[in-house]
């Protein structure tokens, strides 16, 4: 069997700066202060920078180096661990998760068991969105970004040692560089790459790398030691409480924590105060269970929190880090100790076969529950049939109808041609009327159609989700949706009315996001309805743009229908009532009638004005939800919503007598 000798004695500080590493981070995540506790991964990198890189140089300079034995090491320090964890959180999913976020979890578990999480983690969104406390292996981007690094480092030194060994340290060096000037410059233009992606955190573990190429001597007097390592822990500090996930990182603010971390392991070289107390037992062991710790520490908050329905308070943070201490030390005892060292009776080509085994079994059933939407089946006939809401979704909000927040869908070049999907009699004719607007425009197709059916009118259908029917409205960036193509959709539907004279226009949207700057439920998964939360106000510029598109619609004597939006509950209502029952819990998702007043109080009153004009209209739905006390997102446990703002098609049904005068009126 090959061996990897490493000639590293036991550093008991290094473990210590594990744990000053992996606390914060812990920590951070169960809400328990410290805002920029996430920078621990940043140490992580700069330690295991630092041990890879002695460990390979090492054996390389006595002439032993292997390839083969080097990853058969990182198996047996990564793999056990991590695909229990896998394993456990798999049932776990398995037993709490709604379809779609188990459907996610699967993507997410396919890709961490190939080390490449990070890629897909990247493509969804950022790491402090509202949708990341519902994954449960967001944490194993890290390993991602480590394991990609050990693929070609290895080879690298191994290249430079044989035909340029004086070249190592430049090298490495100008790599570093080159990753922190495109890290500073990522942070900027595209964050969540930066964040995620290996170019742009090579530097970090470069500079740990850097750190054991140059081989640094002990310093010699143990005081400039102790000024050095206290130093460093400084500027971890600084890091760790003057950092927040709103500012912009890795970039240029990360060296604070990596340029720490560096300090301290140079402060080891030699016996001093700071380090001393770094190698406490305390500090070492929790350094010795951090690899356990951090994978462990996030899917039972993730977990937790689902269980829950809400963010963990401070009592059940406290409860979820102890029980995360007490599970990684079992972990760390039971999983990774015995199967970290070599067994005779495990070759190399068996474990290299288990650990491939392991990551086909991981990958074959991440991409079975991804293909299989969740596996739906698996939920009790109760759950499935509260959770059908989900899908009793409107037929004209596909892309055959309708345009995403991506632009894919209906085009523009589409919509200048007239084709559009038809609402009404669809028997081709000359249009009667359009609805125009957003996603709320869609899903309330279907009772409009069934009203124009009725009147033996005939329409088409004018969407692009988050794009209110408004001319001359600055289309900014709001709630990090994209509003870029708003403009141009809206003026080529005006066109479109001008040119086939269409008579009668709705004017269908989400208006209390427009004025008010906030989802109402997009804030975070355990948002408070009951609490408004006020982005902005936006009332003047969306009363302002409004009154230009009436003025542009009656000028080409077309009668204008204002729809109010309908009540947003908040939660997102089916998944609530399954889980609900899942859990054996109560949960009321039926908004008071105060708090939807609240919320409609504004945008209602710019509609109100607006339809005050000769020309103009406005139908208001909020009669069918709402009586003097309660608006009624579900009735008899049967959900009147796909999420927490769209309407079923059921519901868009049962709204369509309220557009019957619309079509009455000559």
């Amino acid at each position: 069997m090959a061996t990897l000798n490493t000639h590293l004695r036991y550093r008991a500080d290094i473990d210590g700066l594990r744990a000053i590493a992996v606390i914060p981070v812990v920590l951070f995540h169960a809400g328990l202060g410290f805002p920029g506790g996430f920078v621990g991964v940043d140490i992580f990198f700069v330690i295991s920078g630092y041990l890879i890189t002695s460990l390979i140089q090492n054996a390389i300079d006595d002439g032993n180096f292997s390839i083969r034995a080097f990853y058969a090491r990182r198996i047996r320090r990564i793999f056990p661990a991590l695909f229990v964890m896998f394993a456990a959180s798999t049932v776990a999913a398995w037993l709490f998760f709604m379809p779609p976020e188990f459907s996610m979890f699967g993507r997410s578990m396919a890709l961490a068991s190939v080390f490449s999480s990070n890629f897909g983690f990247w493509s969804e969104s950022g790491y402090f969105d509202t949708i990341a406390q519902y994954k449960p292996l967001l944490h194993t981007w890290s390993l991602g970004v480590e394991e990609q690094f050990y693929i070609a480092f290895p080879l690298l030194l191994l290249a430079l040692n044989g035909f340029a060994p004086a070249l190592r340290i430049p090298a490495v060096a100008i790599l570093t560089i080159i990753s922190f000037l495109l890290s500073v410059l990522w942070v900027a233009y595209a964050p969540a790459g930066a964040f995620f992606l290996l170019p742009a955190r090579f530097w970090e573990i470069g500079l740990g790398s850097l750190l054991a190429l140059m081989e640094l001597q002990p310093i010699k007097n143990a005081l400039v030691g102790a000024g050095i390592g206290l130093a460093g822990l400084i500027l971890i500090a600084v890091a760790v409480f003057g950092i927040s996930e709103n500012t912009p990182f890795p970039g240029a603010v990360a060296l604070l924590p990596c340029l720490g971390a560096v300090l301290v392991i140079v402060a080891g070289f030699t016996r001093n105060p700071v380090s001393a107390a770094i190698a406490s037992r305390p500090l070492a062991f929790v350094g010795l269970i951090s690899y356990s710790l951090y994978l462990w520490h996030w899917p039972i908050i993730i977990f937790t929190q689902y269980r829950l329905g809400h963010t963990l308070e401070s009592r059940e943070a406290i409860f979820v880090v102890l029980l995360s201490v007490g599970i990684a030390a079992l972990s760390w005892r039971f999983i990774e100790l015995p199967l970290r060292r070599p067994n005779p009776l495990i070759s190399d080509r068996r474990l290299f076969g288990s650990a491939a085994a392991a990551a086909g079994i991981a990958v074959s059933a991440g991409l079975t529950i991804s293909a299989m939407d969740g596996v739906p089946s698996r939920l009790p006939a109760e759950i499935r049939n509260v959770y059908a809401a989900k899908f009793d979704g409107s037929p004209f909000a596909t892309t055959d109808c309708s345009t995403g927040n991506d632009g894919t869908g209906v085009s523009d070049e589409d919509v200048r041609q007239g084709k559009l999907c038809a609402l009404g009699l669809k028997n081709g004719v000359q249009s009667d009327f359009i609805v125009w607007g957003d996603s709320h425009a869609a899903a309330m197709a279907p009772g409009i159609s069934a009203a124009a059916a009725r009147s033996g009118k005939s329409g088409l259908l004018a969407e692009r989700s988050g794009c209110p029917p408004l001319i001359e409205y600055q289309t900014k960036k709001m709630d990090g949706e994209n509003r870029k193509g708003c403009h141009v959709r809206n003026d080529v539907v005006l066109e479109l009315v001008k040119r086939h004279r269409i008579p009668l226009v709705f004017l269908v949207a989400r208006w209390p996001r427009e004025v008010l700057g906030s989802q109402n439920g997009n804030e975070g998964p355990y948002y408070d309805p009951a609490r408004p939360y006020h982005g902005s106000d936006r009332s003047r510029m969306v009363s302002d743009s409004l009154n230009s598109t009436i003025d542009a619609l009656l000028a080409l004597d077309a009668k204008v229908v204002l729809v109010m939006d309908v009540p947003e509950p908040g939660y997102d209502v089916p998944v609530f009532l399954a889980r609900a029952i899942l859990n054996k819990t109560s949960v009321n998702v039926d908004p008071s009638r105060s708090t939807i007043d609240a919320r409609q109080q504004l945008p209602l009153s710019i509609l109100r004005v607006a339809a005050s004009r000769p020309g103009v209209s406005m139908i208001d739905l909020t009669q069918f939800f709402c009586d003097a006390e309660i608006c009624h997102a579900e009735v008899d446990g049967i959900s009147r919503y796909i999420d927490s703002d769209h309407i079923t098609q059921t519901t868009a049904l049962a709204l369509s007598h309220f557009f019957d005068a619309s079509f009455a009126t000559p």
